[in-house]
C-alpha cells in the first residue's frame, strides 16, 4: 500500500495547513474554552470549511461529495490536530455521516447525506456508557410495546453531543451486555421528548455531554439498518473513526515535537543552547523515531481503508495503540524540555498535553485496542 500521498493530496494538505494556520490558531481554542461557547467551535470556520469542501471530503459523489479517500480525510485531520482545531468533522463526517452511509436506507442517505455535505447537519454518536470504550457492553434499551420503540438508558463522553441535531444512538434491541447480535442504530433528534442533555467540558477546552434517554420515542424509519443487526456497522464505523482520530492525534504530537526541537535550538541555560546537551538529544531522537514509527502505522491504516483491505481492524487497532503512546510520551517530554513552565497555559505546549490526555480515551485507550489486535489475532 503507498503511503505517500499523491498530488492532489498534497494540494488539499498545504491548502488546509494554510487555512488553519491562519484561520484557526491555538488562540481561538483559548476563546471558545473562555468563553463557553454555546457550541463549542465556531460557526464561522465549520462554514468557511464547509466552502472549501472539507465535509465532502469522504462523502461519495452520488450524494453531494467528492469520494476524495481516507488518506485525504487524514490530511485534514492531522492539520486539525497541528492547530487543535474545535469542528464538528469528525463526529458529524467521520462518525454520524458513516453510520448512514453504511447502514442507512437508500430513502436516509439521500435525505441526509447531501445535508451533511452541505453543513447544514450535525450529527453525534452516542456510544459509551462508561468510562471505558467497551461497544459490545452496550446496555441501554429500545423496547417496543405495542408497536411503539422507546429508549431508555444513559449515554456517556458523547462527542459534540450537546450542539449536534441529531443523535446516531448505538442500542441493544435484544440480548445482554456483551452479546454482538442484539445492538441497533437509532437517529434520535436531539430535542426529542425525553432528551436530557448534560453539556461537559473537558480539560482540552472541547466538550461533549452525557445524555438520558426517558422513554424516548422513536419511528420505525429512525431505525439505520437492520434491528438487532448492528454490529458489524458500528465495527466499521468505529475502524473510521479510531483512525480518523489517530491521524488528528498524529498532527499535534507531530506539531509538539516540531515546537520542542524550536525551543532546544533557541533556549539557552550556562551560556548555551540547551539542544547542545547530549541528554536531550538522546531524549529528542526517541521521540523522533517513536512518531516516525507512529507515522507509519496511521498513514498505513489510512491506506487500508481506500483498499478496504481484510485488516482494516487490526491497522486501527495497531495504528491507535502506538500513537496513543507517542504522544503521550511526546508531550510528557515537551513539558520536562520547557522546563515545567510548559504546562502552564501561557505557552500552547500545556495544551496540546490536555488534548493528547483526552485523544489517548476516545474510541479505546491503548489497553483497549492491545486486547483487541490479540483477539483479532486470534489469542
Amino acid at each position: 500500500m503507498s503511503m505517500v500521498l499523491n498530488e492532489e493530496q498534497r494540494l488539499l494538505k498545504d491548502t488546509i495547513d494554510d487555512f488553519l494556520s491562519t484561520n484557526a490558531p491555538t488562540d481561538q481554542l483559548r476563546r471558545l474554552r473562555d468563553t463557553h461557547d454555546d457550541k463549542g467551535y465556531s460557526i464561522i470556520l465549520w462554514n468557511q470549511l464547509t466552502e472549501l469542501g472539507v465535509p465532502s471530503i469522504l462523502m461519495p459523489k452520488e450524494f453531494g461529495g467528492f469520494g476524495f479517500g481516507f488518506k485525504g480525510l487524514g490530511a485534514v485531520m492531522q492539520s486539525m490536530g497541528r492547530n487543535l482545531t474545535a469542528s464538528p468533522l469528525f463526529s458529524t463526517v467521520v462518525l454520524g455521516a458513516s453510520a448512514i452511509e453504511l447502514g442507512g436506507t437508500a430513502s436516509q442517505q439521500q435525505a441526509l447525506l447531501p445535508t451533511i455535505a452541505a453543513g447544514q447537519l450535525t450529527l453525534a454518536l452516542a456510544i459509551d456508557e462508561t468510562h471505558h470504550h467497551q461497544p459490545i457492553n452496550t446496555a441501554v434499551r429500545l423496547k417496543e410495546r405495542n408497536g411503539q420503540l422507546t429508549i431508555t438508558g444513559e449515554k456517556v463522553f458523547v462527542l459534540d453531543g450537546h450542539s449536534a441535531d441529531k443523535l446516531v444512538v448505538v442500542v441493544r434491541s435484544s440480548g445482554n451486555p456483551g452479546d454482538t447480535k442484539g445492538l441497533s442504530l437509532v437517529l434520535v433528534d436531539s430535542n426529542a421528548a425525553g432528551l436530557q442533555t448534560n453539556r461537559i467540558q473537558y480539560m482540552d477546552g472541547r466538550n461533549a455531554a452525557n445524555i438520558i434517554f426517558n422513554n424516548v420515542r422513536v419511528k420505525q424509519d429512525q431505525v439505520i439498518g437492520e434491528l438487532g443487526g448492528a454490529h458489524t456497522i458500528v465495527q466499521h464505523v468505529l475502524d473510521r473513526g479510531v483512525i480518523a482520530i489517530s491521524a488528528e492525534m498524529l498532527g499535534g504530537c507531530q506539531e509538539v515535537f516540531d515546537r520542542t526541537l524550536q525551543y532546544l535550538r533557541e533556549r539557552e541555560q550556562f551560556g548555551v543552547k540547551i539542544g547542545t546537551f547530549q541528554a536531550l538529544q538522546h531524549r529528542a531522537a526517541q521521540m523522533f523515531c517513536q512518531l516516525e514509527r507512529s507515522k507509519s502505522a496511521v498513514l498505513s491504516a489510512l491506506s487500508s481503508l481506500d483498499k478496504n483491505s481484510p485488516d482494516i481492524s487490526l491497522q486501527a487497532s495497531l495504528a491507535k495503540t502506538l500513537i496513543n503512546d507517542c504522544y503521550q510520551h511526546v508531550s510528557n517530554e515537551a513539558i520536562q524540555m520547557h522546563g515545567g513552565m510548559g504546562i502552564t497555559d501561557e505557552l500552547d505546549i500545556g495544551l496540546f498535553l490536555k488534548r493528547a490526555r483526552v485523544s489517548l480515551q476516545i474510541l479505546g485507550d491503548s489497553d483497549y485496542h492491545k486486547n483487541r489486535y490479540a483477539q483479532l489475532m486470534g489469542y
